[in-house]
């Protein structure tokens, strides 16, 4: 007797990973309890683009930069770094990512120099190339003269700069980078967007999360709009803000922007 026919599998509402872009995340979520932080999404960040993943606080955005880096296990869904599955082939897929993630300590009784050189010799790099590399890291950020001063004495601008030399010591083809200009002097942030505006112009493909609408207009090619673990909006910064300011449309996607009704006790 011949058995039944089993009905097929539905189909997946996301397409499969494409291997030309530099980032794809397809259907990524993640749960805490009843709460669920990152629905899941498709997104794809082109090869050698500046691409700002924007939301208010508590959006999801570290949860899903987290998801894709390999520091937090997602419930469901794929992530991958050209083609390459982070979770089903994590060494290759990290070999290719430099990471500055939002909350990490570093190990801040080192200086800096030391912080850069251990990076470097974690990923397996020859010793002479770490040194050379470690001392030209340092002079672009500015940091030479603070390279043997231990991490813990750094500056907010400091600690940002020396962790970015740490996240491309080995030179990855990518960058993800969570807030990487939270609490940083106007100083060291133009500093720091000149290097990644250079990385980009050679090849590279930068990925970073913030909340600052005019930072990411300025500086972006793309972006996406994520709130409430949900994507809104993705594109280049024009296709996203529709002639509008970032901030305007980042506004109309998100919602909840308040008024100062109720508060005349202010009122002199």
């Amino acid at each position: 007797m011949s058995q039944p026919l089993l009905p097929p599998p539905p189909a997946s509402p996301f397409p499969s990973i494409d291997p030309n872009a530099a980032v794809s995340l397809r259907g990524l979520m993640k749960s805490f309890g009843p709460k669920v932080a990152v629905a899941p999404f498709g997104l794809d960040v082109p090869t050698g683009s500046f691409y700002g993943l924007v939301g208010p606080n508590g959006a999801g955005k570290t949860t899903t930069l987290s998801m894709l880096t390999g520091l937090l296990r997602p419930d469901a869904g794929t992530a991958a770094v050209h083609g390459i599955d982070v979770w089903q082939r994590p060494l290759e897929a990290k070999a290719a990512l430099g990471v500055l993630a939002d909350g990490v300590r570093l190990f801040d009784r080192l200086s800096g120099r030391q912080l850069v050189t251990y990076s470097g010799r974690l990923r397996g790099m020859p010793a002479d190339e770490v040194a050379q590399r470690t001392e030209d890291l340092l002079r672009v950020m500015d940091l030479t003269d603070a390279g043997n001063k231990l991490v813990v004495d750094y500056s907010a601008g400091m600690h940002k700069k020396i962790s970015l030399a740490c996240a491309m010591i080995h030179a990855p083809r990518v960058l993800v980078l969570d807030e990487p200009f939270e609490a940083v002097d106007p100083v060291s942030a133009a500093n720091i967007r000149d290097i990644l505006n250079d990385y980009v112009r050679h090849g590279g493909t930068v990925l970073v999360s913030s909340h600052v609408m005019d930072l990411v207009q300025r500086m972006c090619t793309h972006v996406a709009v994520i709130a409430d673990g949900q994507l809104r909006a993705a594109g280049t910064v024009d296709q996203v803000r529709g002639g509008l300011s970032l901030e305007e449309r980042f506004v109309d996607l998100v919602g909840g922007r308040g008024t100062g009704e109720g508060l005349s006790w202010l009122h002199s």
